[in-house]
C-alpha cells in the first residue's frame, strides 16, 4: 500500500504514440510523476522568499527589505530556504495543473488512476479557495511584494483562478461532474464582482488582484478567456460581452511588431516568452468558445511574431525578446503548451514542440525526476525545484503533447506503465 492508503498497480502512463515514446517523453513523464508522488506534491515557489520564518523578521515589514529578500531568494543560485526556514509546500495553480495535467492523461489513456488523480487535485482545490469573496478564487501561499503593491497571503489572483478555472472546466468536459463547472461558474462571479477592471472607452483591462489596478495584459486575458470559456456553457451574455471588451483592450495594445508588453504601466514594459503565450493562448480560447473571428487577425500576427523570437534553432526557449538567458523552466513548460494548443494553425507547431521539449528534458531535468528552475549558463544552475513553476507546468504540458502526437499519427499507440 503506499502512505496515502492507495493500492500500488502498474498504471497506463500514456498510450501515445512511438513518436512519443521515440523522442523519450513517455520515460520524462514517468520519472517526473514519481518525484512528484514521493513528495506528495509539494515543493518551493520561486516567489516564496517571504515565508522565511527565520530571516523575514529581520525586515522589519519595509517594502524594499521585503523586496531584497523575497528576490534574494529567488534569484541565488542555491537553494537558501531549507537555512530560511521556508518549507516546501502545495501551490493552488501548481494543484491546478496538475489537475490539468492528469485529465490529459486520462483523457489519452481511459486509465482510472489518472482520474483519481485528478479527482484528488480537484478536491484539494475546492478545500483551498480564498475565503471572504463572492464565487472561488484561489491565491498564493505567501505574502509578496512587488515594487507597487504588497499582496497578503491567499488574496486571489485573477491569474490563478482563471488557470484553476480552466482546469474545473476541462475536467467537467472530460468526467462530466456538474460540481466542476458550478465552480467553473463560481470563478467567474469572482472575477465579475470581486476584482474590478480599468475601463477605456468601449474596452476594459480586468485587475490582476482586487487591491491592484495596473493593466496587466495576461492577466487581464486569463480572466477574459474563462469568462468566455464558461459562457459558452451557460449563455451568460454579460459574461461574454465584458471578455471582448477584456480581449479588445489587449489587442488595440497589441504593438506594432506584434509583441504586446507585460504591462502598460512604464515600468513594466517588457516583452517575455511565457507572457506573450499566455496572452496567445487566451484568444485563441476566446476564439473557440465564442466562434468569433474578430481577433484572428491580432492573434496569429503575435503567434508568428512568438514564434520567430523565442526559439533558438535546438529547441531552446528564449526569455526575452532582445535576450536569451535565464534559460527559465516555465518558459520550456508554457512554450510546449502554447505550441501544442495552436497545432490546428500552424501545421509545424508539434515539430517545433517536440524540440523544446527534447531541449528541455536533456538540458533541466533532474536524475531524480524533477525539472530545475533556471539555467543562467553552461555551469550556473538554480537547482531548485519549484511546484507551479516546473513541475506542474511540465506535467501538465508533456501530457498534452503526448496526447497530441498520439492523435496526429495513425499508427498503433505504445503505452508505458508506472507503478503508482
Amino acid at each position: 500500500m503506499r502512505g496515502d492508503g492507495s493500492p500500488m498497480r502498474e498504471a497506463v502512463f500514456s498510450a501515445s504514440s512511438l513518436t512519443a515514446a521515440e523522442t523519450g517523453l513517455n520515460s520524462s513523464l514517468e520519472r517526473l510523476f514519481r518525484w512528484l508522488d514521493d513528495h506528495d506534491y509539494r515543493a518551493y515557489d520561486t516567489f516564496d522568499g517571504l515565508n522565511a520564518r527565520y530571516v523575514r523578521p529581520l525586515t522589519f515589514n519595509i517594502p524594499v527589505l521585503r523586496i531584497v529578500l523575497q528576490q534574494g531568494v529567488r534569484r541565488f543560485p542555491l537553494n537558501l530556504r531549507p537555512l530560511f526556514g521556508i518549507a516546501p509546500e502545495r501551490s493552488t495553480k501548481g494543484i491546478g495543473f496538475l489537475a490539468r495535467g492528469f485529465i490529459r492523461l486520462h483523457r489519452s489513456t481511459e486509465d482510472v488512476i489518472w482520474r483519481s488523480r485528478a479527482e484528488s487535485m480537484l478536491q484539494w482545490l475546492l478545500e483551498n479557495e480564498s475565503p471572504g469573496y463572492q464565487g472561488a478564487c484561489w491565491g498564493n501561499h505567501f505574502d509578496y511584494q512587488s515594487r507597487s503593491v504588497f499582496v497578503e497571503k491567499l488574496s486571489p489572483s485573477v491569474v490563478w483562478t482563471s488557470l484553476i478555472g480552466h482546469a474545473f472546466l476541462d475536467a467537467y468536459d472530460q468526467l462530466g461532474d456538474e460540481k466542476y463547472l458550478e465552480t467553473a461558474i463560481s470563478a467567474c462571479n469572482h472575477i465579475e464582482h470581486d476584482l474590478g477592471a480599468y475601463r477605456e472607452g468601449d474596452s476594459l483591462c480586468i485587475h490582476y488582484f482586487p487591491t491592484s489596478t495596473h493593466q496587466v495584459h495576461n492577466a487581464n486575458t486569463l480572466g477574459a478567456s474563462l469568462l468566455a470559456r464558461t459562457s459558452s456553457y451557460t449563455q451568460n451574455e454579460q459574461w461574454r460581452e465584458m471578455a471582448a471588451k477584456a480581449m479588445l483592450y489587449t489587442a488595440k495594445y497589441q504593438r506594432e511588431d506584434a509583441s504586446w508588453y507585460y504591462g502598460e504601466a512604464s515600468n513594466l514594459h517588457w516583452v517575455d516568452n511565457f507572457h506573450t503565450a499566455y496572452v496567445l493562448d487566451c484568444f485563441h480560447w476566446y476564439g473557440k468558445a465564442t466562434g468569433e473571428d474578430r481577433f484572428d487577425q491580432q492573434m496569429m500576427n503575435g503567434y508568428w511574431y512568438w514564434k520567430k523570437t523565442f526559439f533558438l534553432s535546438d529547441g531552446m526557449p528564449r526569455y526575452y525578446n532582445h535576450k536569451t538567458p535565464p534559460l527559465d523552466i516555465q518558459c520550456c513548460s508554457q512554450a510546449i503548451d502554447t505550441l501544442v494548443f495552436f497545432r490546428d494553425r500552424d501545421p509545424e507547431s508539434l515539430s517545433l514542440a517536440v524540440k523544446v521539449a527534447q531541449w528541455t528534458i536533456e538540458n533541466m531535468q533532474d536524475p531524480s525526476g524533477y525539472f530545475y528552475y533556471r539555467r543562467y549558463s553552461r555551469h550556473v544552475v538554480n537547482k531548485t525545484p519549484t511546484m507551479h513553476w516546473g513541475q506542474a507546468t511540465m506535467l501538465c504540458a508533456l501530457a498534452g503533447l503526448t496526447e497530441a502526437l498520439a492523435e496526429s499519427e495513425s499508427r498503433p499507440s505504445a503505452a508505458a506503465t508506472v507503478t503508482v
